[in-house]
Protein backbone atom coordinates (compact mmCIF):
# COMPACT_ATOMS: atom_id res chain seq x y z
CA UNK A 1 0.00 0.00 0.00
CA UNK A 2 1.28 3.47 -0.94
CA UNK A 3 1.12 5.76 2.06
CA UNK A 4 -0.86 8.97 1.69
CA UNK A 5 0.99 12.28 1.63
CA UNK A 6 -0.03 15.77 2.58
CA UNK A 7 0.43 18.63 0.14
CA UNK A 8 3.57 20.66 0.87
CA UNK A 9 1.75 23.62 2.40
CA UNK A 10 -0.48 21.45 4.55
CA UNK A 11 2.47 19.33 5.68
CA UNK A 12 4.25 22.34 7.17
CA UNK A 13 1.11 23.66 8.86
CA UNK A 14 0.13 20.31 10.36
CA UNK A 15 3.66 19.70 11.60
CA UNK A 16 3.71 23.12 13.27
CA UNK A 17 0.27 22.83 14.87
CA UNK A 18 0.37 19.13 15.80
CA UNK A 19 1.68 19.78 19.36
CA UNK A 20 -1.29 22.08 20.07
CA UNK A 21 -3.80 19.65 18.57
CA UNK A 22 -2.22 16.76 20.50
CA UNK A 23 -2.52 18.71 23.77
CA UNK A 24 -6.21 19.41 23.15
CA UNK A 25 -7.16 16.28 21.20
CA UNK A 26 -9.35 14.66 23.84
CA UNK A 27 -11.17 17.94 24.45
CA UNK A 28 -11.72 18.28 20.70
CA UNK A 29 -13.15 14.79 20.33
CA UNK A 30 -15.40 15.34 23.36
CA UNK A 31 -16.90 18.44 21.73
CA UNK A 32 -17.12 16.54 18.44
CA UNK A 33 -19.16 13.64 19.79
CA UNK A 34 -21.55 15.90 21.69
CA UNK A 35 -22.21 18.05 18.62
CA UNK A 36 -22.57 15.11 16.24
CA UNK A 37 -24.98 13.20 18.46
CA UNK A 38 -27.03 16.34 19.02
CA UNK A 39 -27.38 16.83 15.26
CA UNK A 40 -27.64 13.14 14.36
CA UNK A 41 -29.16 11.20 17.27
CA UNK A 42 -29.62 8.17 15.01
CA UNK A 43 -25.85 7.63 15.23
CA UNK A 44 -26.16 6.85 18.94
CA UNK A 45 -27.17 3.33 17.88
CA UNK A 46 -23.69 2.76 16.41
CA UNK A 47 -21.62 3.84 19.40
CA UNK A 48 -20.99 2.13 22.72
CA UNK A 49 -22.52 4.63 25.15
CA UNK A 50 -20.60 3.07 28.02
CA UNK A 51 -17.34 4.05 26.34
CA UNK A 52 -18.80 7.47 25.66
CA UNK A 53 -19.61 7.92 29.34
CA UNK A 54 -16.14 6.92 30.52
CA UNK A 55 -14.34 8.96 27.87
CA UNK A 56 -12.65 5.88 26.43
CA UNK A 57 -14.10 6.44 22.96
CA UNK A 58 -13.08 10.07 22.63
CA UNK A 59 -9.64 9.20 23.95
CA UNK A 60 -9.24 6.46 21.36
CA UNK A 61 -10.37 8.73 18.52
CA UNK A 62 -8.02 11.48 19.68
CA UNK A 63 -5.11 9.03 19.79
CA UNK A 64 -5.90 7.70 16.31
CA UNK A 65 -6.16 11.12 14.66
CA UNK A 66 -2.95 12.33 16.31
CA UNK A 67 -1.14 9.10 15.36
CA UNK A 68 -2.24 9.52 11.74
CA UNK A 69 -1.13 13.16 11.59
CA UNK A 70 2.15 12.19 13.23
CA UNK A 71 2.75 9.55 10.56
CA UNK A 72 1.94 12.04 7.77
CA UNK A 73 4.50 14.54 9.05
CA UNK A 74 7.22 12.26 10.43
CA UNK A 75 8.47 9.29 8.37
CA UNK A 76 10.03 7.83 11.52
CA UNK A 77 6.69 7.71 13.38
CA UNK A 78 5.05 4.36 14.00
CA UNK A 79 3.20 2.94 10.97
CA UNK A 80 -0.50 3.72 11.00
CA UNK A 81 -1.51 0.66 8.99
CA UNK A 82 -2.26 -1.63 11.97
CA UNK A 83 -4.47 1.04 13.57
CA UNK A 84 -6.31 1.66 10.28
CA UNK A 85 -6.90 -2.07 9.87
CA UNK A 86 -8.34 -2.36 13.36
CA UNK A 87 -10.65 0.63 12.82
CA UNK A 88 -11.80 -0.69 9.43
CA UNK A 89 -12.72 -4.09 10.86
CA UNK A 90 -14.66 -2.45 13.69
CA UNK A 91 -16.52 -0.20 11.24
CA UNK A 92 -17.47 -3.11 8.99
CA UNK A 93 -18.76 -5.07 11.98
CA UNK A 94 -21.14 -2.17 12.66
CA UNK A 95 -22.15 -1.38 9.09
CA UNK A 96 -20.49 2.03 8.86
CA UNK A 97 -21.18 3.64 5.45
CA UNK A 98 -18.98 5.81 3.25
CA UNK A 99 -21.66 8.53 3.19
CA UNK A 100 -21.34 8.95 6.95
CA UNK A 101 -17.76 10.22 6.72
CA UNK A 102 -18.74 13.76 5.59
CA UNK A 103 -20.95 14.04 8.69
CA UNK A 104 -18.04 13.03 10.90
CA UNK A 105 -15.65 15.36 9.10
CA UNK A 106 -17.95 18.37 9.39
CA UNK A 107 -18.46 17.97 13.12
CA UNK A 108 -14.83 17.07 13.81
CA UNK A 109 -13.55 20.19 12.07
CA UNK A 110 -16.22 22.21 13.85
CA UNK A 111 -14.93 20.89 17.16
CA UNK A 112 -11.36 21.86 16.25
CA UNK A 113 -12.55 25.42 15.67
CA UNK A 114 -14.58 25.49 18.87
CA UNK A 115 -11.71 24.32 21.07
CA UNK A 116 -8.79 26.14 19.45
CA UNK A 117 -10.66 29.30 18.49
CA UNK A 118 -8.78 32.04 16.63
CA UNK A 119 -5.72 29.82 16.25
CA UNK A 120 -7.63 27.95 13.54
CA UNK A 121 -7.01 30.22 10.58
CA UNK A 122 -8.44 29.27 7.16
CA UNK A 123 -5.06 27.78 6.25
CA UNK A 124 -4.91 25.70 9.44
CA UNK A 125 -8.48 24.53 8.95
CA UNK A 126 -7.74 23.51 5.35
CA UNK A 127 -4.61 21.62 6.37
CA UNK A 128 -6.37 19.60 9.08
CA UNK A 129 -9.34 19.01 6.78
CA UNK A 130 -6.83 17.44 4.39
CA UNK A 131 -5.58 15.20 7.21
CA UNK A 132 -9.12 14.07 7.93
CA UNK A 133 -9.97 13.27 4.31
CA UNK A 134 -6.75 11.38 3.72
CA UNK A 135 -7.63 9.26 6.76
CA UNK A 136 -11.27 8.93 5.69
CA UNK A 137 -10.34 7.82 2.18
CA UNK A 138 -7.92 5.23 3.55
CA UNK A 139 -10.60 3.82 5.85
CA UNK A 140 -13.35 3.91 3.21
CA UNK A 141 -11.14 1.96 0.80
CA UNK A 142 -10.17 -0.60 3.46
CA UNK A 143 -13.79 -1.04 4.51
CA UNK A 144 -14.93 -1.46 0.90
CA UNK A 145 -12.43 -4.30 0.50
CA UNK A 146 -13.67 -5.99 3.66
CA UNK A 147 -17.31 -5.67 2.59
CA UNK A 148 -16.44 -7.14 -0.79
CA UNK A 149 -14.51 -10.04 0.75
CA UNK A 150 -17.48 -10.84 3.00
CA UNK A 151 -19.96 -10.57 0.12
CA UNK A 152 -22.04 -7.96 1.94
CA UNK A 153 -22.53 -4.22 2.06
CA UNK A 154 -23.33 -1.80 4.86
CA UNK A 155 -27.06 -2.22 4.25
CA UNK A 156 -26.95 -6.00 4.72
CA UNK A 157 -24.61 -6.24 7.71
CA UNK A 158 -27.20 -7.02 10.36
CA UNK A 159 -28.98 -10.41 10.42
CA UNK A 160 -31.25 -12.13 12.91
CA UNK A 161 -29.66 -15.12 14.63
CA UNK A 162 -31.39 -17.56 16.97
CA UNK A 163 -29.90 -18.72 20.26
CA UNK A 164 -29.63 -22.47 19.75
CA UNK A 165 -28.03 -23.03 23.15
CA UNK A 166 -27.29 -21.06 26.30
CA UNK A 167 -24.72 -22.50 28.69
CA UNK A 168 -23.31 -21.27 31.99
CA UNK A 169 -19.51 -21.37 31.83
CA UNK A 170 -18.37 -19.81 35.11
CA UNK A 171 -19.47 -17.20 37.62
CA UNK A 172 -20.92 -14.29 35.62
CA UNK A 173 -20.02 -15.93 32.30
CA UNK A 174 -22.43 -17.46 29.79
CA UNK A 175 -22.00 -18.86 26.27
CA UNK A 176 -24.58 -18.35 23.52
CA UNK A 177 -24.49 -20.63 20.46
CA UNK A 178 -26.09 -18.88 17.50
CA UNK A 179 -27.56 -20.11 14.21
CA UNK A 180 -29.10 -18.01 11.41
CA UNK A 181 -32.78 -17.38 12.10
CA UNK A 182 -33.44 -17.39 8.35
CA UNK A 183 -31.74 -20.78 7.89
CA UNK A 184 -29.14 -19.00 5.78
CA UNK A 185 -25.43 -19.63 5.48
CA UNK A 186 -23.10 -19.32 8.45
CA UNK A 187 -20.32 -17.00 7.24
CA UNK A 188 -16.73 -18.10 7.14
CA UNK A 189 -14.42 -16.58 9.72
CA UNK A 190 -10.91 -16.92 11.09
CA UNK A 191 -10.22 -17.94 14.68
CA UNK A 192 -9.62 -14.79 16.71
CA UNK A 193 -12.37 -12.73 15.10
CA UNK A 194 -15.45 -11.24 16.78
CA UNK A 195 -19.03 -10.33 15.94
CA UNK A 196 -21.13 -7.33 16.85
CA UNK A 197 -24.35 -7.95 18.75
CA UNK A 198 -26.97 -5.20 18.94
CA UNK A 199 -29.71 -5.31 21.59
CA UNK A 200 -32.72 -3.12 22.28
CA UNK A 201 -32.49 -2.05 25.90
CA UNK A 202 -35.49 -1.35 28.16
CA UNK A 203 -35.02 2.43 27.79
CA UNK A 204 -35.49 2.15 24.03
CA UNK A 205 -31.83 2.53 23.08
CA UNK A 206 -30.23 0.10 20.66
CA UNK A 207 -26.67 -0.66 21.70
CA UNK A 208 -23.98 -2.70 19.92
CA UNK A 209 -21.13 -4.58 21.53
CA UNK A 210 -18.37 -6.75 20.08
CA UNK A 211 -17.83 -10.26 21.43
CA UNK A 212 -15.07 -12.65 20.39
CA UNK A 213 -16.12 -15.90 18.79
CA UNK A 214 -15.19 -18.59 21.31
CA UNK A 215 -15.24 -21.61 19.00
CA UNK A 216 -13.38 -22.15 15.77
CA UNK A 217 -14.94 -22.18 12.30
CA UNK A 218 -16.59 -25.13 10.61
CA UNK A 219 -19.19 -25.98 13.25
CA UNK A 220 -22.29 -24.67 11.49
CA UNK A 221 -22.86 -22.04 14.18
CA UNK A 222 -21.25 -19.10 15.95
CA UNK A 223 -20.59 -18.97 19.68
CA UNK A 224 -19.89 -16.04 21.95
CA UNK A 225 -18.97 -16.23 25.63
CA UNK A 226 -20.09 -13.16 27.56
CA UNK A 227 -18.89 -12.09 30.98
CA UNK A 228 -21.35 -9.92 32.87
CA UNK A 229 -19.79 -6.53 33.56
CA UNK A 230 -20.47 -5.47 37.14
CA UNK A 231 -19.79 -1.84 37.94
CA UNK A 232 -17.10 -1.07 40.49
CA UNK A 233 -16.63 2.00 42.67
CA UNK A 234 -20.01 3.45 41.76
CA UNK A 235 -19.77 2.75 38.02
CA UNK A 236 -22.91 1.26 36.42
CA UNK A 237 -23.16 -2.37 35.38
CA UNK A 238 -22.57 -3.16 31.74
CA UNK A 239 -25.89 -2.49 29.99
CA UNK A 240 -25.57 -5.02 27.17
CA UNK A 241 -23.86 -7.84 29.09
CA UNK A 242 -26.47 -7.53 31.84
CA UNK A 243 -29.28 -7.62 29.28
CA UNK A 244 -27.84 -10.75 27.65
CA UNK A 245 -27.43 -12.51 30.99
CA UNK A 246 -30.86 -11.61 32.33
CA UNK A 247 -33.10 -11.60 29.26
CA UNK A 248 -31.68 -13.74 26.43
CA UNK A 249 -32.39 -17.47 26.45
CA UNK A 250 -32.59 -20.41 24.08
CA UNK A 251 -34.78 -19.69 21.00
CA UNK A 252 -34.57 -15.93 21.47
CA UNK A 253 -33.10 -13.97 18.57
CA UNK A 254 -30.29 -11.44 18.41
CA UNK A 255 -29.25 -8.91 15.79
CA UNK A 256 -25.73 -9.91 14.74
CA UNK A 257 -23.11 -8.37 12.46
CA UNK A 258 -20.53 -10.21 10.33
CA UNK A 259 -17.33 -11.72 11.72
CA UNK A 260 -14.55 -9.14 11.78
CA UNK A 261 -11.21 -8.50 13.44
CA UNK A 262 -7.58 -8.43 12.38
CA UNK A 263 -5.95 -10.34 15.26
CA UNK A 264 -6.34 -13.84 13.89
CA UNK A 265 -4.59 -17.18 14.05
CA UNK A 266 -2.10 -17.69 11.23
CA UNK A 267 -2.34 -21.12 9.58
CA UNK A 268 1.42 -21.44 9.13
CA UNK A 269 2.17 -24.23 11.57
CA UNK A 270 4.45 -22.06 13.72
CA UNK A 271 4.57 -22.61 17.49
CA UNK A 272 1.84 -20.64 19.25
CA UNK A 273 1.60 -19.02 22.67
CA UNK A 274 -1.92 -18.14 23.80
CA UNK A 275 -1.44 -15.76 26.74
CA UNK A 276 -4.72 -14.57 28.26
CA UNK A 277 -6.42 -13.18 31.35
CA UNK A 278 -10.05 -13.18 32.42
CA UNK A 279 -12.60 -13.24 29.62
CA UNK A 280 -9.69 -12.68 27.23
CA UNK A 281 -9.65 -16.47 27.06
CA UNK A 282 -12.46 -16.35 24.46
CA UNK A 283 -10.49 -15.72 21.24
CA UNK A 284 -7.82 -18.14 22.47
CA UNK A 285 -10.51 -20.81 22.85
CA UNK A 286 -11.45 -20.36 19.19
CA UNK A 287 -7.80 -20.56 18.16
CA UNK A 288 -7.23 -23.70 20.21
CA UNK A 289 -10.39 -25.28 18.80
CA UNK A 290 -9.22 -24.55 15.26
CA UNK A 291 -5.74 -25.96 15.93
CA UNK A 292 -7.20 -29.12 17.50
CA UNK A 293 -9.35 -29.73 14.42
CA UNK A 294 -6.90 -28.78 11.67
CA UNK A 295 -3.31 -29.06 12.97
CA UNK A 296 -3.18 -31.19 16.15
CA UNK A 297 0.61 -31.67 15.98
CA UNK A 298 1.27 -27.94 16.21
CA UNK A 299 3.29 -26.80 19.23
CA UNK A 300 0.99 -24.87 21.57
CA UNK A 301 1.54 -23.21 24.94
CA UNK A 302 -1.48 -21.89 26.86
CA UNK A 303 -0.99 -19.51 29.78
CA UNK A 304 -4.03 -18.06 31.50
CA UNK A 305 -4.58 -15.80 34.51
CA UNK A 306 -7.86 -15.57 36.41
CA UNK A 307 -9.09 -14.12 39.67
CA UNK A 308 -10.47 -17.37 41.07
CA UNK A 309 -11.11 -20.90 39.77
CA UNK A 310 -14.89 -20.38 39.80
CA UNK A 311 -14.45 -17.51 37.33
CA UNK A 312 -12.31 -19.52 34.92
CA UNK A 313 -14.51 -19.73 31.83
CA UNK A 314 -14.15 -22.61 29.33
CA UNK A 315 -11.64 -24.32 31.62
CA UNK A 316 -12.84 -27.91 31.02
CA UNK A 317 -13.18 -27.32 27.29
CA UNK A 318 -9.68 -25.90 26.99
CA UNK A 319 -8.24 -28.83 28.95
CA UNK A 320 -10.08 -31.28 26.68
CA UNK A 321 -8.83 -29.59 23.53
CA UNK A 322 -5.27 -29.44 24.88
CA UNK A 323 -5.43 -33.14 25.67
CA UNK A 324 -6.10 -33.86 22.00
CA UNK A 325 -2.90 -32.16 20.88
CA UNK A 326 0.40 -33.98 20.59
CA UNK A 327 2.65 -31.11 21.72
CA UNK A 328 0.89 -28.76 24.11
CA UNK A 329 1.12 -27.59 27.68
CA UNK A 330 -1.04 -25.39 29.86
CA UNK A 331 -0.23 -23.05 32.75
CA UNK A 332 -2.76 -21.28 34.96
CA UNK A 333 -2.39 -18.62 37.64
CA UNK A 334 -5.11 -17.59 40.10
CA UNK A 335 -5.06 -14.31 41.97
CA UNK A 336 -3.94 -14.44 45.57
CA UNK A 337 -3.96 -10.69 46.17
CA UNK A 338 -2.15 -7.65 44.91
CA UNK A 339 -1.82 -6.48 41.34
CA UNK A 340 -3.71 -8.70 38.88
CA UNK A 341 -0.95 -8.48 36.29
CA UNK A 342 1.76 -9.38 38.80
CA UNK A 343 0.61 -12.92 39.46
CA UNK A 344 1.77 -14.22 36.05
CA UNK A 345 5.39 -15.32 36.01
CA UNK A 346 6.36 -14.45 32.46
CA UNK A 347 9.71 -16.18 32.96
CA UNK A 348 7.99 -19.47 33.73
CA UNK A 349 6.23 -19.61 30.38
CA UNK A 350 7.96 -21.88 27.82
CA UNK A 351 8.85 -20.00 24.63
CA UNK A 352 9.53 -22.40 21.74
CA UNK A 353 11.86 -21.17 19.01
CA UNK A 354 9.97 -19.12 16.46
CA UNK A 355 6.91 -18.75 18.68
CA UNK A 356 4.11 -16.39 17.71
CA UNK A 357 2.24 -14.97 20.72
CA UNK A 358 -1.41 -13.99 20.90
CA UNK A 359 -2.40 -11.86 23.90
CA UNK A 360 -5.86 -10.99 25.15
CA UNK A 361 -6.94 -9.52 28.48
CA UNK A 362 -7.04 -6.18 30.30
CA UNK A 363 -4.77 -3.51 28.81
CA UNK A 364 -2.35 -3.42 31.80
CA UNK A 365 -2.01 -7.20 31.57
CA UNK A 366 -1.24 -7.13 27.86
CA UNK A 367 1.23 -4.27 28.20
CA UNK A 368 3.10 -6.08 30.98
CA UNK A 369 3.11 -9.40 29.14
CA UNK A 370 4.22 -7.81 25.89
CA UNK A 371 7.13 -6.11 27.61
CA UNK A 372 8.10 -9.38 29.28
CA UNK A 373 8.02 -11.31 26.02
CA UNK A 374 10.15 -8.70 24.28
CA UNK A 375 12.61 -8.81 27.17
CA UNK A 376 12.83 -12.56 26.69
CA UNK A 377 13.63 -12.18 23.01
CA UNK A 378 10.30 -12.50 21.22
CA UNK A 379 10.31 -9.93 18.36
CA UNK A 380 7.58 -7.30 18.69
CA UNK A 381 6.21 -8.18 15.25
CA UNK A 382 5.50 -11.71 16.48
CA UNK A 383 3.32 -10.50 19.37
CA UNK A 384 -0.34 -9.88 18.54
CA UNK A 385 -2.81 -8.31 20.98
CA UNK A 386 -6.60 -8.46 20.76
CA UNK A 387 -7.98 -5.32 22.36
CA UNK A 388 -11.48 -5.36 23.88
CA UNK A 389 -12.98 -1.89 23.52
CA UNK A 390 -11.55 1.23 21.89
CA UNK A 391 -8.03 1.17 23.32
CA UNK A 392 -4.77 0.47 21.48
CA UNK A 393 -2.20 -2.03 22.71
CA UNK A 394 1.50 -1.74 22.16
Amino acid sequence: MIEAKLSTGSHDIVRATLPVVRAHATEITGVFYAAMFDAHPELLDLFNQGNQATGAQRGALAAAVVAYADRLTDPDAAPFGPIAERIAHKHVSLGIRADQYPVVGRHLMGAVGTVLGAAVTPAVAAAWDEVYWLLACELIAAEARLYQQAGIDAATVWRRWRVAKRQDEAVDTVSFTLVPDDAGVVPDFVAGQYISVAVDLPDGRRQPRQYSLSQGPGRGSLRITVRRVRGLDGAPDGAVSTHLHEHVHADDTLLVGPPAGETTLRPDGEPVLLLTAGVGITPAAAMLDDIARTDPTRRVVLAHAERHPDRHALRAEMAHLTGGLTDAEQLTWYETGGDRTGRVDIDAIPLPAGVRAYLCGPMPFMSTMRAGLIRRGVPAERIHAEVFGPGMAG
